[in-house]
């Protein structure tokens, strides 16, 4: 089934690596991949999600301050008219060392629908992905019907 995502490094991080391995790994998947680079700002991430009729967002950061980057991300997504994408962030989220529990609880609060760390397991994210993909055009489909 697959999708559209929109994937990008959110804020002044200008870490790439991951973002290339992500954008390689979901194409063979059979996703289609729009990577947004580095230093990717909110709106940046919302237009090209608007522009390519995107099923997810996957935001990444490294450099630990993706708490400050990601405050408010869900709410200017449905400013925007996209209440209903999948929205993922993960990477090194976080200044310090905290337990996934206390990070997943941050994020999750932020309205983000999955939080991954940098250890995560990607056959497992391309598993979690299709069937939240799948959930929300189930959702749409029920909604356009009613």
């Amino acid at each position: 089934m697959s999708g559209t995502v929109v994937l990008g490094v959110i804020g002044a991080d200008c870490h790439s690596v991951g973002i290339r391995i992500l954008e390689g790994f979901f194409s063979e998947k059979g996703f289609r991949v729009v990577n947004l680079g580095v230093m990717v700002s909110q709106d940046e991430f919302i237009d090209a999600a608007i522009e390519t009729g995107a099923d997810a967002i996957l935001v990444s950061s490294l450099y630990g301050h993706g708490e400050i980057d990601c405050a408010g991300f869900r709410d200017r997504c449905v400013e925007r008219g996209l209440e209903d994408i999948v929205l993922y962030v993960g990477g090194n989220l976080v200044v310090g060392i905290f337990p996934r529990d206390t990070v997943t609880a941050k994020f999750t609060a932020m309205g983000f629908d999955r939080v991954f760390m940098p250890s995560d397991d990607l056959v497992e994210a391309d598993r979690i992905l299709e069937g939240d993909v799948a959930a929300r055009r189930r959702r749409r489909a029920a909604a356009g019907s009613a």
